[in-house]
């Protein structure tokens, strides 16, 4: 009977034991994650991608004034006519411009007031202004503006004087967003081992990770923050993000 006693004494006390080691190996791994969850670092990841334009757009435009409507309209048709001439013997067929309507401007005033000499004066201005605008479209997106200085002096030369500007279209921004952010969150880990590993650490799992505003850097789009990067070639436009992500360290 007292065998008995000491066995089941025996029993209860290793079952105490060992409920207790269980019960401090749980409070200790408890504490352990605790802890851990404290012992974070935050990185930020940059990532850029050069976007190159798909299509150039090269605008001419030009106005002509007059009082005499008829006359007016001729002379403007005449000029865009001479303008197409042109453009076909440098490349571009007739069939390859687009050609907006004309628009016309008529001022209610014949007379504007300006100062001439300290005094007010009432000066003559024409009743009708004419704008003709023709447009070109162009994948060579690299030559457009030689294309375009080459243009601008020929027509000054043929005494066609036009304004002429160039317009470029770039690939949807969502095109290239998963990459730019897939290639930031890889620049932020990689900064967070080596953070991890001066510390003498282990870099773990993400905690929180934010996205930053996806900035354009080129000739239609800058950083404020650095606007010394502004790209010199109105071709290429720099998609950028910066990626914050927290890390845990283990």
């Amino acid at each position: 009977m007292q065998d008995k006693t000491v066995s089941k004494s025996l029993i209860l006390g290793l079952s105490l034991l060992l409920g207790c080691s269980l019960l401090g190996l749980f409070i200790f791994k408890g504490l352990k994650t605790f802890s851990d969850k404290d012992r974070v670092v935050t990185v930020k990841g940059l990532a850029e991608m050069n976007m190159i334009a798909s299509t150039a757009t090269i605008v001419i435009d030009f106005s002509l004034s007059g009082d005499d409507l008829p006359q007016v309209i001729k002379q403007t048709d005449t000029k865009k006519n001479q303008i197409i001439a042109y453009l076909a013997t440098v490349g571009y067929p007739k069939n390859e411009i687009m050609i907006a309507n004309v628009d016309i401007s008529d001022q209610e005033k014949y007379y504007e007031q300006r100062w001439e000499d300290g005094k007010q004066v009432s000066v003559k201005i024409d009743r009708y202004i004419i704008t003709q605008k023709l447009t070109i479209e162009t994948k060579e997106v690299k030559d457009t503006e030689d294309k375009v200085a080459q243009i601008k002096l020929d027509l000054i030369s043929k005494d066609l004087t036009s304004n002429i500007d160039s317009i470029y279209s770039f690939p949807d921004l969502n095109s290239v967003k998963p990459k730019l952010i897939a290639e930031s969150t890889k620049n932020a880990r990689i900064a967070g081992e080596q953070f991890a590993n001066d510390s003498q650490a282990k870099l773990g799992k993400i905690k929180t990770a934010s996205q930053g505003q996806i900035t354009i850097v080129g000739r239609y789009y800058y950083d404020n923050e650095e606007g010394s990067n502004e790209l010199t070639e109105p071709y290429i436009q720099k998609a950028r993000v910066v990626s914050t992500i927290v890390f845990f360290l283990e």
